[in-house]
């Protein structure tokens, strides 16, 4: 089960998502009834650490096994979606490069996502969330980096 929370207030999620980079590419997820992409993840399961989660994770939407490299960033974020609070933090992780080959438009577990890979040179023109991946990607650091985002 998901470590999550549902209030009269708002939503709360813990998720790990997945750096997956290739070539200067990155493998995100689009759902067919959204116009913007996303990194692959999901919840976190009690009882499960963040980078365990994240594997399982990749493997569920890719088919593929891959290893975390490190821990990149971690990011508190704040929006609202139709008029509901939404607080989530996400641990992303850089996974180690890996011969897999996955094609564009690959179907993921989830019906209605693909998976594809975005040219991190043209980001700043693609509808990316979160945003700060946008200009992140461009020169991932070497330590952790927290990230407060109000959207």
């Amino acid at each position: 089960m998901d470590i999550g929370m549902k209030t009269s207030d708002g939503n709360f999620t813990l998720r790990a998502a997945a750096l997956i980079i290739n070539n200067n590419h990155l493998l995100a997820v689009r759902h067919k009834n959204y116009d913007c992409f996303y990194t692959i993840g999901g919840g976190i399961n009690l009882n499960e650490t963040s980078a365990d989660a994240v594997i399982r994770e990749v493997y569920e939407e890719t088919g593929h096994h891959f290893a975390v490299d490190r821990l990149v960033f971690i990011q508190e974020r704040f929006y609202n979606i139709n008029n509901a609070h939404h607080h989530e933090v996400v641990f992303f992780f850089l996974m180690k490069s890996t011969d897999v080959q996955i094609e564009n438009e690959t179907c993921t577990d989830q019906q209605g996502e693909k998976l594809y890979w975005l040219s991190i040179d043209e980001l700043q023109s693609t509808n990316l969330v979160p945003e700060f991946l946008k200009t992140a990607l461009t020169n991932i650091p070497e330590e952790v980096v927290h990230i407060i985002s109000k959207e």
